[in-house]
């Protein structure tokens, strides 16, 4: 009797989550508000200008109070939620997000509409770590973990393209208000649901004491690089306040660094980041965010300035990346997944992205939207999606579920700060190069209007050569750094064998708490 006991509860704690599939609707559907909030208001953001009588020089602050907000405080928000736990974490940030929303959605000046995006931004980076580790820490079993990160992949990925059309319907057919007010639906079925079907793990909580001194040096390191970036698009990189937020962030990031390796409850254990694989998902993710956050901005204007084409047809113009990004990321990544090792997936997706950007090297005045725009998004999406499924699958797989939080955190910090040097780096490339073509043929010009539109798309197409280079770069790193095995083998290299091996059966020790 005594032995059967023992047996039924080893079954017990193997058993999975039964509501996780449930829970994985909710969580996406977080997921997919947070990525979408990302873009949405940049389609809206004229019109609320124009109606809030916010300054040309303070507009920014409507995309960099955001920004500045949640990439400063992601490691302190998925400390949080190893600490007070995930489920808690992810509803209070899905309603914090909803109310700072409707304040965006009723502002009535420039003030309100900045304080409004700081606080999505502060609930944010509480609601995307915590999502991403739920999933870490409910989908144990190899075959599901690759479909739950897929789904969820293809999400991240192309989230930020169906804004795009969100964004443009909503400002063209009610107004601007509303990609903001669109918000709040999103976060009260995510938190009903997320609350009345979530069942967290035990035992999977941090309670170590919070490493104040962490918390305030990553902050500030993290919000004076993501504004020296944003600084830099507008004012210039040798502009002395934009140079001297990047001296900050070096010294702020470096105290930092030394401080975690030292403390005894360190906000950001440093075997995080020093695990090669990990580590290489951090590294390549970031650099495949810049080139692709760079793109959406120029083929935004692109595609508004150049063709024509009203904010709802720009939106559907982005169509072929999403659907490539979803086959990629769901059909491809989660298919190979458990058959082949993670490089193998990151490495070539990051390749067939480059391509797909190679093609868009091509633009011109007179690009045929069929011949060279479509099947680039598509190549573009398919290779990110190929690539994104595994990164946050790895990101997580074989860590401490009390770290889970924490290094899902650092996958939407690589994010984050790669969009943020992304937008500045490619559109100083791009702005240059404009420059020098209007140099160049200003003697020879018969039409000053046509010269600026064909100086604009020449600076497009040299920060996309850019782009290239680096999704390149992106997929070198993948290929060199990440050598774990496909998931459930347990096989890896040297370097991954300590923290990697075994993560299957470390992911099931925790029980269902009910």
């Amino acid at each position: 009797m005594p032995k059967t006991a023992g047996l039924s509860r080893v079954a017990d704690t193997a058993l999975p989550d039964p509501s996780r599939w449930k829970a994985l609707a909710f969580i996406a559907l977080a997921q997919l508000m947070v990525v979408l909030d990302a873009t949405i208001v940049n389609i809206a953001l004229p019109s609320a200008q124009t109606d809030l009588g916010i300054s040309d020089g303070n507009k920014q602050w409507v995309i960099t109070a955001y920004a500045l907000a949640f990439g400063g405080l992601l490691l302190f928000g998925g400390r949080i939620a190893d600490l007070w736990g995930r489920k808690r974490t992810f509803v209070v940030g899905l309603i914090g997000f909803a109310l700072a929303s409707a304040l965006g959605g009723a502002a009535q000046n420039e003030a309100m509409m900045f304080g409004s995006r700081a606080l999505q931004g502060v609930f944010g980076a509480l609601l995307a770590p915590a999502a991403l580790s739920l999933l870490a820490v409910m989908f144990t079993d190899a075959k599901e973990r690759a479909k739950a990160f897929g789904i969820y992949g293809a999400i991240a990925g192309g989230g930020g393209a169906v804004g795009l059309i969100l964004g443009g319907f909503l400002t063209e057919y009610l107004n601007w208000r509303w990609t903001f007010f669109v918000n709040i639906p999103f976060a009260i079925v995510a938190a009903a649901g997320a609350y009345f079907v979530i069942r967290e793990p035990s035992g999977a909580r941090n309670r170590a004491p919070l490493d104040i001194p962490g918390v305030v040096l990553s902050t500030l390191g993290l919000v004076a690089l993501v504004y020296g970036f944003t600084r830099a698009e507008s004012a210039g990189w040798s502009d002395a306040l934009t140079v001297s937020m990047f001296i900050a962030a070096a010294v702020l990031l470096l105290a930092f660094v030394v401080t975690e390796a030292r403390v005894k409850s360190p906000l950001l254990p440093l075997r995080v980041l020093t695990e090669r694989n990990r580590g290489g998902v951090y590294l390549s993710l970031g650099l495949a965010i810049i080139a692709m956050f760079g793109l959406f901005l120029f083929l935004t204007y692109y595609l508004q300035v150049v063709k024509g084409y009203s904010p709802v047809k720009t939106g559907f113009a982005f169509m072929p990346m999403i659907v490539g990004m979803i086959t990629g990321s769901t059909q491809i990544g989660t298919r190979l997944m458990t058959r082949v090792p993670p490089r193998l997936l990151m490495g070539p997706g990051f390749l067939v992205a480059a391509v797909g950007m190679l093609l868009l090297t091509q633009l011109d005045l007179n690009t045929s939207y069929a011949a060279v725009i479509l099947p680039g998004m598509l190549l573009l999406g398919l290779g990110m999606g190929t690539a994104f499924m595994p990164a946050m699958s790895l990101a997580t797989h074989g860590i401490e579920p009390r770290d889970a939080g924490v290094a899902s955190a650092m996958v939407n910090t690589s994010q984050q700060v790669g969009g943020a040097i992304g937008t500045a780096l490619l559109n100083t490339i791009a702005a240059s190069a404009t420059t020098a073509y209007v140099a160049d043929h200003a003697a020879r010009a018969t039409d000053p209007q046509l010269l600026e539109l064909q100086a604009m798309v020449s600076g497009f197409a040299a920060a996309i050569w850019w782009a290239v280079g680096i999704l390149v770069a992106a997929a070198a790193i993948a290929m060199t750094l990440i050598n774990t095995g496909r998931p459930g083998t347990g096989a890896s290299g040297g370097a991954d064998s300590a923290s990697g091996a075994g993560a299957e059966e470390e992911f099931k020790i925790p029980v269902v708490a009910h």
